[in-house]
C-alpha cells in the first residue's frame, strides 16, 4: 500500500494524472462529478495524500493566516466569511485569530505563523498597533502580507479596503439634503486611522454646505449598542441638540435607535440616523437603517487577489486599493419637515 501513487488513482478513475493532482490539491477547476470519482478511487485503494511532501515540492502550504480585530462585531464576521469563501474557491485553507483589538496578541499571531510556514497573511490591524512594529515583523518573517479594511500609513504594506472618508461624506451630505442642519458624529475614535478618515468626511460635508462645525456634536465612544444608547442620551441633553446623527458603524447606530425609543422618540420620524458597513441586520431593523454599503464579497475577493499576487512576486511595489462606497438609503433617515 505504501507504493500507491496518483497514477494508480488515475487508472482506476479513468482520468489523467494531472486531473488527480488537481483534485488532491482541492483545485476548483475540476468538475464535481470528476472530483467525487477521483476521491472514491483514492479511498478504494487506500491512498493517503502527503500534504507535507507536496508543500516541500511546491514551497507552498496552501495555508493563509488571517487576523482580525473583533469577531463579535458583525462587520468583521461578515468580512471573514467573504475572505474565507474567496480562499476556499482557490483551494486554500485559513488559520484565523481574533486579536480582540490587542496589538500584542496580533503581533504574536504573525510571529506564530512563521512556525506554520503559511503562504501569506491577511491582517486587519488592531487600533493601537504601531505601523513600524508590524511592518518590521512582516519583513523579518518574509511572509507576504496584505492589510484589510484598516490601513497603516507609512507601513509600506499592501492595503485593500473601502473609502471611509467618502462613506461618511455621503452619509452627512444625505442628512443635509434631507434638511438637517445640526448633525452629530457619534462613535469610534479619531485617534484611529478609520476614525480620523470618517471625521474628515464629516467635516468636509459640513464645510461644503456652509454649516458651522460644533465640537460638541463630535462624540467618541466604543462601537457597541450599549454605548450608542448611552451617548444618544448625552446628545439629547445638549442645550442645542442635533436632529440627526451619523454613526461610526451599524451596531452603534442600533444602540442610538434603541436609546431614542427609550426616550419616546423614533428614528426616521423624530430623529434621523445613519450607520456604516451595511451588515445584514441593517435592512431587517425597524426602522430599516440607512447606512454606508461595503460589499464583503468584493473586499474578500480583492484582498485575496492582492495577496496571491504578492506571494507570486514579492518584489512588487506596495499597492493601495481603495474601493468605492455608496449610501443605502432606508427608513431611519427621514427628511426634516
Amino acid at each position: 500500500m505504501a507504493n500507491i501513487t496518483i497514477r494508480d488513482i488515475a487508472e482506476r478513475a479513468s482520468v489523467s494524472v494531472s486531473t488527480v493532482s488537481l483534485v488532491l490539491r482541492d483545485s476548483p477547476l475540476v468538475r464535481e462529478e470528476t472530483r467525487e470519482r477521483v476521491k472514491k478511487a483514492a479511498a478504494d485503494i487506500g491512498y493517503v495524500y502527503n500534504r507535507s511532501a507536496a508543500s516541500l515540492r511546491s514551497r507552498q502550504t496552501g495555508v493563509v493566516g488571517l487576523c482580525v480585530n473583533d469577531l463579535t462585531n458583525p462587520y468583521f464576521a461578515e468580512m471573514v466569511a467573504g475572505i474565507e469563501r474567496a480562499l476556499y474557491a482557490l483551494g486554500r485553507t485559513v488559520l484565523m485569530s481574533d486579536a480582540q483589538e490587542d496589538p500584542a496578541r496580533q503581533l504574536a499571531f504573525v510571529e506564530k505563523m512563521r512556525e506554520y510556514s503559511v503562504d501569506g497573511l491577511l491582517v486587519s490591524p488592531a487600533h493601537t498597533i504601531q505601523a513600524p512594529r508590524l511592518a518590521a515583523l512582516v519583513r523579518t518573517s518574509r511572509i507576504p502580507c496584505v492589510l484589510v479594511s484598516r490601513d497603516l500609513p507609512g507601513s509600506g504594506l499592501d492595503y485593500a479596503g473601502y473609502n471611509h472618508r467618502d462613506g461618511m461624506l455621503l452619509a452627512v451630505e444625505h442628512l443635509i439634503a434631507s434638511g438637517h442642519r445640526r448633525i452629530a458624529l457619534l462613535g469610534g475614535s479619531r485617534a484611529t486611522w478609520v476614525g480620523s478618515e470618517r471625521v474628515k468626511g464629516y467635516r468636509l460635508a459640513l464645510a461644503g454646505a456652509g454649516l458651522p462645525h460644533d465640537p460638541a456634536l463630535e462624540i467618541e465612544g466604543p462601537l457597541t449598542r450599549q454605548d450608542g444608547m448611552r451617548i444618544i442620551e448625552r446628545v439629547l441633553a445638549l442645550e442645542h441638540p442635533p436632529t440627526a446623527a451619523a454613526c461610526a458603524n451599524d451596531v452603534f447606530a442600533f444602540g442610538v435607535m434603541l436609546g431614542l425609543r427609550r426616550r419616546g422618540l423614533e428614528a426616521g420620524r423624530d430623529f434621523a440616523v445613519t450607520g456604516n458597513d451595511n451588515i445584514a441586520e441593517a435592512a431587517l431593523w425597524t426602522p430599516s437603517l440607512t447606512t454606508v454599503d461595503t460589499d464583503f464579497q468584493v473586499i474578500g475577493r480583492e484582498a485575496v487577489r492582492m495577496l496571491l499576487e504578492r506571494i507570486k512576486d514579492p518584489s512588487l511595489p506596495p499597492r493601495h486599493l481603495v474601493l468605492p462606497v455608496h449610501l443605502e438609503v432606508r427608513n431611519s433617515s427621514m427628511a426634516r419637515s
